[in-house]
């Protein structure tokens, strides 16, 4: 039977490596104070498509139940875990979940993931400690070559405060400042506002680089005391990521969410190899308000599809065949015991000998 497009098998190397990168995500976040917390695979529609998360009913994979509600497959962690979070009465702040998401937006349909959710804690506290812990999970993966980038949602909605955008246009030009598409910016900025609004929100698309690089624009926002307040926020988490020697920390002050919920800062680690992104996350305290709740809430989301492909494929186990029959199968499983510490396959036949470091043949 063939698979739908975006949907694929795996098989031993990749299945090992995924279990690996879950296992010691998994001793990461419980050595820090997170407690692991699971979500059902199958969620109403609603939880993803109401105003306060904004996910698009197209991109879910969705059916109607018995009594003609839509279900889909899960398709945000963040979201599920703040659905479960505010039905418990409970005081642990630290959360970590794995498993996987599913939207038909990405060139895979399934996407696995590990992350980690701070909810009710100092801000700065909850933010410091996701990247943080994104750092102590990429040296534990012996990965050295990455960036983290940090953002702010507070940075676009100061500037075009003043624009008289409705929803649709607001939206649009989320999307054109997210392409870097300066002509759309600068059509719709001046549309709606002036010439000088237009001018700092194309400027503000390539406003990315080292805290010294973009120091700049302390000066250029010196009289707006919201985005001054903003960038010596950005300096002070990157200061702390830079202290711990947790990589090349860059800003993105152009950067825009990409979901209704951000609300302040956010980040993303990229592997420099290859530039993939690895991890995602930010602020979302919007995202509890659909609960009644006004709390602090902060995260990021790890892609195990990406980090699980990192380790080195060396073979430090020897790999042992015992090559049996139906009369001495019994004996090959007693000489297990001689090679503890090997890989043992019992075969009455071998057709691949380049699979194994040793071969025994009990058979002669």
């Amino acid at each position: 039977m063939f698979l739908p497009e975006g949907s694929q098998d795996e098989i031993g190397l990749s299945l090992d490596n995924t279990a690996k990168a879950i296992e010691l995500f998994r001793k990461v976040a419980t050595k820090r104070g997170f407690k692991a917390i699971s979500t059902p695979v199958v969620e109403y529609a609603t939880t993803f498509t109401n105003a306060h998360v904004g996910m698009n009913l197209h991109s879910l994979l969705k059916w109607f139940n018995q009594e003609g509600d839509i279900e889909v497959l899960r398709a945000d962690w963040t979201t599920a875990v703040a659905r479960a979070i505010s039905n418990q009465k409970s005081e642990q702040t630290k959360w970590f979940y794995e498993g996987s998401i599913f939207r038909n937006d990405k060139d895979g349909i399934e996407s696995k993931q590990a992350g980690i959710e701070m909810i009710r804690t100092e801000p700065f506290l909850g933010e410091a400690e996701s990247v943080l812990t994104a750092v102590a999970y990429l040296n534990e993966l012996e990965i050295s070559n990455y960036l983290i980038e940090l953002g702010h949602t507070g940075i676009f909605e100061e500037l075009t405060a003043s624009l008289k955008l409705d929803p649709k246009t607001e939206n649009r030009l989320l999307d054109a400042m997210h392409d870097k598409r300066r002509d759309i910016v600068y059509e719709i900025a001046l549309n709606c506002g002036s010439i000088q609004q237009a001018e700092q929100l194309t400027d503000l698309i390539d406003a990315y680089g080292t805290v010294s690089e973009l120091e700049k624009y302390q000066s250029i926002w010196n009289n707006n005391q919201r985005l001054t307040n903003i960038f010596n926020h950005l300096t002070e988490l990157a200061s702390v990521i830079e202290s711990i020697g947790g990589g090349e920390v860059l800003l993105d002050l152009g950067r825009v969410k990409n979901l209704p919920y951000y609300c302040g800062i956010m980040f993303r680690g990229y592997l420099t190899e290859k530039g993939e992104s690895c991890f995602s996350g930010g602020r979302y305290d919007k995202l509890y308000e659909q609960f009644d709740e006004q709390v602090s809430a902060v995260g990021l989301a790890f892609d195990l599809d990406v980090l699980s492909t990192q380790f080195k494929n060396n073979q430090r186990t020897e790999s042992i065949c015992i090559v049996a029959s139906k009369d001495t199968h019994v004996q090959a499983e007693q000489l297990r015991n001689q090679y503890s510490n090997a890989n043992i396959d019992i075969q009455y036949e071998i057709k691949d000998k380049e699979m194994y470091n040793k071969i025994i043949n009990l058979n002669k």
